[in-house]
């Protein structure tokens, strides 16, 4: 008889048949109980022998670490994974019956090759495979040097999706402990991120369920879509379409960073630190002669008010023209955003804050001051009713972040001015 204690707390999944089997080996004798007595295993057994991969192999191994054991065994496609955790011998296993080879030969030390299997990601969108569109290019590397939210207003020929889709290509790579807690999170959720470092993209389709997209289940806590975007960008094509509950959801990980999921006997943080991306038509029907009325229009658009006031920069997306030429290439506009970054970052060296969109309106009117008589625009826009409070401060990040782009120590009037016409671009004002 095998007992796993505590007996309270569930155990759900096939991780631990690797071990169980070990301890069943060890008792009879088979193998050295030595050698198990100050190692971690896991894995799933198949009936052939085979030991197959888990889900959770970083946080597993992490917690390992944190709890003083030093030796890892783990399957063979998990070794990559778990092996980017410092201060851990990882011994990759293939069969249970070369496992046992292993332990009685006194191997177990000695690493083998894991095999060629490999988690690495392709790379991300290009670009310059996107022709035209320059102001929503530009609406894109703004939001990427300042940390922003977008809306891309899009026609039905317009490549909101690509545009989007390259926009992790030019977010600066993700540091240390930034990739340790995307590979985390990813882990958790059984789909490893192959170690990149760069930024994740997640994209989940207006079908989607709130426990998908925020995370939860029925026998363990699996992170949703706003955890898988964590330190990069989650992308809400066709936003309307989404359910009003998942649209309201998103509130509390856009301001939070995080989202809390309770369930019978306990409570868990996840982190859900994210861009916002959304993308939409200007009506239901999509066709290339639309006969919608503008009520139908404002009424369509009008499901995405409770994330807009969130939203600073907008732009509309078309199909491209003979007349466009073909734009930068993402190597060239990540050069620029990672300037700016680097220029924001020694500006708010000794703060919390890392990025533009993260520093309070309190800060920006006492330690961060624009340039005298540049904030004009802004203050007549809000005079006239066309800004709320609150959206004057979120425009008042973005012109921090387009003086950043130029170079500038300090917003003059012209980046209040790019701030403004990114909120509201013509020819049609977004909602």
């Amino acid at each position: 008889m095998v007992k796993l204690f505590p007996a309270h707390i569930p155990k759900p999944g096939a991780g631990r048949d690797l071990a169980v089997a070990l301890v069943i080996l060890a008792a009879g004798g088979v193998v050295p109980p030595e050698d198990l007595a100050s190692a971690v295993v896991l894995g799933e057994l198949g009936l052939d022998g085979a030991i197959r991969p888990v889900s959770d192999v970083m946080t597993l191994t992490l917690a390992a670490a944190r709890a003083g054991m030093r030796t890892l065994i783990v399957p063979a496609e998990n070794a990559e994974e778990a092996q980017r955790v410092s201060g851990v011998v990882v011994i990759p296993a293939s069969r249970l019956d070369e496992l046992v080879e292993r332990l009685n030969g006194g191997c177990l030390g000695k690493r083998p090759p894991a095999g060629g299997h490999s988690t690495a990601t392709p790379p991300p969108l290009d670009l310059a495979d996107v022709t035209g569109n320059h102001a929503a290019r530009h609406a894109l590397e703004v939001c990427a040097a300042g940390g922003h939210h977008l809306f891309l207003l899009k026609s039905p020929q317009g490549a909101a999706a690509m545009l989007v889709e390259g926009l992790p290509g030019i977010l600066p790579p993700l540091d240390a402990e930034a990739a340790r807690e995307v590979a985390e999170i990813r882990s958790l959720a059984g789909t490893p991120s192959g170690g990149s470092g760069r930024p994740p993209l997640s994209a989940p389709h207006h079908t989607i369920t709130p426990a998908a997209m925020f995370g939860g289940g029925s026998d363990t806590t699996r992170p949703g879509a706003v955890s898988l975007a964590h330190q990069g960008v989650l992308f809400l094509d066709d936003a309307p379409e989404f359910p009003g509950r998942i649209l309201h959801g998103l509130r509390l990980p856009l301001g939070k960073g995080m989202v809390m999921l309770a369930g019978s006997d306990h409570v868990v943080r996840m982190p859900a630190r994210f861009m916002l991306a959304m993308a939409a038509h200007p009506c239901p029907c999509r066709p290339e002669q639309c006969m919608c009325s503008e009520r139908v229009k404002r009424a369509y658009l009008s499901r995405l008010a409770v994330l807009l006031d969130l939203v600073e920069v907008r732009a509309h997306v078309h199909g491209a023209t003979p007349q466009e030429g073909p734009g930068e290439s993402t190597a060239t506009v990540a050069a620029r955003v990672q300037a700016a970054r680097e220029r924001a970052a020694a500006r708010l060296a000794g703060t919390p804050w890392r990025t533009n969109a993260e520093v309070p309106a309190f800060e920006l009117h006492v330690r961060f001051k624009a340039e005298r008589g540049a904030l004009a625009p802004l203050w007549a826009a809000l005079d006239s009713g066309l800004l709320i409070p609150t959206v004057f401060a979120r425009l008042l990040r973005v012109a921090w972040t387009l003086a950043d782009l130029r170079g500038a120590d300090r917003p003059a009037r012209q980046d209040a001015e790019g701030a403004l016409a990114l909120w509201a671009p013509t020819p049609h004002r977004t909602p």
